[in-house]
């Protein structure tokens, strides 16, 4: 009974940070987010949610295999899960810094430091369990395409780099 809770306790952690990011910028979506000028290749704005609940299910999911594989928090589990936790963290910070704050500058480095860390996340994850690596492939795919999106609306809307000024 208690792996259960587990694995649907790992499964559901994700889309906590994500649901709370999308409910507190919700509202910037269509007052801000329209206005920008963005490339031909711009995701539907309907996809959006779909995408992110497979890949946080994904994500999640492959957490509870790579912590259970390490028998829990133990010593081993640090690197694996605190890079995990720390990429959370910034796949969490970024609707907050690109939706709420306006703050292009800081959604570019946030999204460029979460390249980083969900990259070396798959790469020790890979040794644990290869599944679990395996199922963070879509997750840094749509990453790839994100930074790509960020990085043009950064480029073409200069007048957003640093942070609300309307």
């Amino acid at each position: 009974g208690r792996m259960w809770a587990y694995t649907v306790g790992f499964t559901v952690l994700p889309h906590v940070g994500g649901f709370l990011g999308w409910f507190l910028n919700r509202k910037e979506i269509p007052a801000w987010y329209e206005k920008l000028k963005k490339p031909s290749w711009c995701p539907s704005r309907r996809m959006f949610p779909v995408a992110w609940t497979m890949l946080y299910t994904g994500m999640g999911y492959a957490s509870y295999l790579v912590w259970n594989d390490l028998g829990g928090c133990s010593s081993k589990a640090i690197v694996p899960l605190g890079l995990y936790g720390a990429q959370l963290v910034l796949n969490w910070a970024w609707p907050p810094l690109f939706f709420g704050a306006h703050n292009l500058n800081m959604a570019l480095v946030d999204v460029l430091c979460l390249d980083g860390l969900a990259l070396g996340t798959l790469c020790s994850w890979y040794r644990i369990n290869r599944l679990a690596a395996l199922l963070l492939l879509p997750y840094l795919g749509w990453l790839a395409m994100a930074t790509c999106l960020t990085i043009r609306i950064w480029k073409d809307n200069p007048e957003h780099k640093s942070g609300k000024s309307d």
